[in-house]
Parts: C-alpha cells; sequence; structure tokens
C-alpha cells in the first residue's frame, strides 16, 4: 500500500518514523512520501518537504510567510494527486492538515486518518466540525482527549501514547554520568539541562530569560539541548555571554543525567517526566498580562503543559504569561535543587502519570488498526 504522511514539527518527526516502521511490519509492500523530518527519512520514503520549511508559529510569522505557507498547501495537494495513495495519514499541525483533509475528502475520496490529535480541547473547538467532516479515524495519544470527543459525539480511540514508547525504546537507557560527561567534554558538575523549544521563535523567546536565570547557581553546568533542524550557529548569539555548552542529537541522554530541566511546553514536558526528572515549564508569550487574561478566561483547559493535564493537577510549575520571569524561574529552581520533599513529590506524581498513560505498544497497535481499517471492505 501507499500511504501520504504529513507532519509539522520535530515530535511529530519521531513518532511519525516509528508508526512508519510499525506499518512496515504490517505491510510488507508498504511505501511513504510525506512532509516530514530526518526520522522518517531514516525510515525510509520520499521526502517530499522538510517540516523546518512548514514550521511558523504565532499570528505574526504565519503573516508574513503567507506565501510559502499557501504554496507549501499546494505543493503538497499537487503530490498527493500525482502519487494517489490508499491513504493519508495526518499528525497535529491542524492548521495545514485540516486543509489537507478537506481537500483530499472532497476531491480525491480517499481515506483520512489522523494520529495525534490536534489540541482543540484547549482552544479552537469549531474544529470538530471539520474532523467530523473531513476525518475518518482519530487515534488519540493523551486519555482525557476520548472524553472531549465523546461530549461532540464523534468516536475516537485512545491507542496510548507514543512518548512512552520512544523512553522505552531509547538508546543509551544505561549511560553512566561519566561515560556522558566524558563523550561531550562537559564538566563533573550536576547538570541542569536547558530544553529551550524546537523552532527558531521559541529559541529567541525562551532562551536569553532561562539562561539569565540559571547562569547564578555555579554549581552547576547548563546544557542545551540542541533542536532538530536547528543550524548550530542560530544559539551563537544568545549564548555568548553565558558558561553553556550545547549537545545536538542527545535529547533523552541529556536529561536522563540532568539534575533539573527547564522545559518549554510541549512533548518535552512528558519526555522529561518519564524519564524522571524535575523541571520547570517555561514559555514566554507576547503581551504576557493579555496572554495570561487570555489564557485564563477564554480557554477550555487549565494548564499548558502534557504531565498537569494527563494528571488533572500541578505537578509541574507552569511559568508563562505574566509568570514567564527571571525571578519566578529562580523561585522553583531553588526548590527543585535543594528542597528533597519537594523533588520526592514531583516523582510521585510522575509514577501515577505514567500509570494514567497506560502500556507501550502505541505505534504497533495504530499500524495494524490503519492496515486492518483499509484493507477490510465495509
Amino acid at each position: 500500500m501507499k500511504y501520504f504522511i504529513v507532519v509539522g514539527e520535530a515530535s511529530g518527526d519521531l513518532h511519525a518514523s516509528n508508526l512508519m516502521q510499525a506499518l512496515k511490519t504490517e505491510d510488507k509492500e508498504a511505501d511513504f512520501w510525506f512532509f516530514g523530518g530526518d526520522f522518517m527519512q531514516s525510515a525510509g520514503g520520499t521526502l517530499v518537504k522538510h517540516y523546518r520549511d512548514l514550521a511558523y508559529m504565532g499570528f505574526i510569522p504565519v503573516l508574513m510567510n503567507l506565501r510559502t505557507i499557501f504554496q507549501n498547501m499546494r505543493i503538497c495537494k499537487k503530490v498527493i494527486r500525482a502519487y494517489r495513495p490508499h491513504v493519508i495519514i495526518l499528525i497535529d499541525y491542524p492548521g495545514f492538515n485540516l486543509k489537507i483533509a478537506r481537500y483530499v475528502k472532497e476531491k480525491l475520496h480517499i481515506p483520512v486518518y489522523y494520529y495525534i490529535s490536534p489540541k482543540i480541547w484547549a482552544w479552537k473547538e469549531y474544529r470538530i466540525r471539520d474532523i467530523r467532516k473531513y476525518v475518518d479515524k482519530m487515534f488519540c495519544i493523551l486519555p482525557f482527549e476520548t472524553d472531549f470527543y465523546k461530549r461532540h459525539n464523534y468516536p475516537v480511540e485512545y491507542v496510548g501514547n507514543p512518548t512512552l514508547d520512544a523512553i522505552v525504546r531509547r538508546d543509551y537507557a544505561d549511560e553512566s554520568y561519566d561515560t556522558f560527561i566524558s563523550i561531550n567534554h562537559l564538566s563533573s558538575k550536576p547538570i541542569i539541562a536547558l530544553l529551550a523549544g524546537s523552532r527558531k521563535q521559541e529559541i529567541k523567546d525562551n532562551l536569553p530569560v532561562m539562561l539569565k536565570a540559571v547562569s547564578t547557581f555555579k554549581d552547576y553546568q547548563l546544557v542545551i539541548a540542541g533542536a532538530p533542524g536547528i543550524d548550530p550557529s542560530y544559539y551563537q548569539k544568545f549564548i555568548a555571554n553565558f558558561p553553556v555548552k550545547i549537545v545536538f542529537g542527545q535529547t533523552y541522554r541529556l536529561l536522563q543525567q540532568a539534575r533539573v530541566a527547564l522545559v518549554t511546553s510541549g512533548t518535552a514536558t512528558l519526555e522529561t517526566a518519564l524519564l524522571g526528572i524535575p523541571q520547570v515549564v517555561c514559555y514566554k508569550t507576547p503581551l504576557k498580562y493579555l496572554s495570561s487574561f487570555i489564557f485564563e478566561h477564554f480557554f477550555s483547559c487549565k494548564y499548558i503543559s502534557l504531565v498537569n493535564l494527563i494528571t488533572g493537577r500541578t505537578v509541574v510549575k507552569e511559568l508563562f504569561g505574566k509568570y514567564f520571569s527571571v525571578r519566578h524561574i529562580r523561585v522553583e529552581m531553588n526548590l527543585l535543587l535543594y528542597d528533597e520533599a519537594y523533588r520526592k513529590e514531583m516523582m510521585k506524581r510522575y509514577e501515577q502519570m505514567t500509570k494514567i498513560l497506560g502500556k507501550p505498544g502505541t505505534s504497533e497497535r495504530v499500524a495494524r488498526k490503519i492496515f486492518l481499517s483499509v484493507n477490510t471492505p465495509n
């Protein structure tokens, strides 16, 4: 069978690549074309566009790049039309993917499956209308999403969480601290890991404040997890005045050796929790007081981090909007570094979150369901 997959960011690239490997097990004739990234390219198939050419976030960046976004959409539609896949698999990235879903269903009549639901439960709830019309099956990776869709009379399945799979199957799981610091030419001091985002705008907004906040902890060394698809030179203007190192392609290895991590909102918060590392969630927003007001009064959820959303309670401190500041970060860092009871309570909540997520094997479950659904007559 022929599969066309659309991914818009780094975490989707990783999860899609694992799904591709699982589909190959189910379907020996599997052939892939995709908008994706390096992980998907390693899994095999034809890369049409890299996600780094798609990833624009925020109103102004999107507005400034509308011509490119529309051009990418035209390319995507043209390639799908020429390739004629048996199924389209869309991964998150709703602004782009729901438009592709509409085109595919209205013009080409190809089955559309969505893996990793858009976060319409947080905002833009109206998108459920498009999902109903243009998506044949939705596979959810967060347990609470099934209740949301149930309220809208749209049947979905919780299939487990692929981040759990990625953590369980990671390389270097047994690597020692001494080996890690030796390979990366780091000092023997305990590590504070900085995960400032996967996009240039996120890095630009978050990293300077992160660095300023933690540079006063002299007994620790600062190490940045370099984002895939970001040129190392991009970081230089932000780190020039700070004692900090960067490692690329080693995010899990870095996190598992860290004493504490500063993490932007997203999949990285879940990865950090599954690795058992205390964290502070940091995210800069424009017009910080207005952003906080909008979130508190117009969003449908109480939290921005996956850890808190999954557990339904405050497990990790979320410093965004009006709370994102050097002072607030330092207060939380002092608790995580020096208050052992505080750290242990966070670890206890992490364990509860892991139980809620269920068992590994998400990619295999989704691959089996997609293959059987496409090949089973109605």
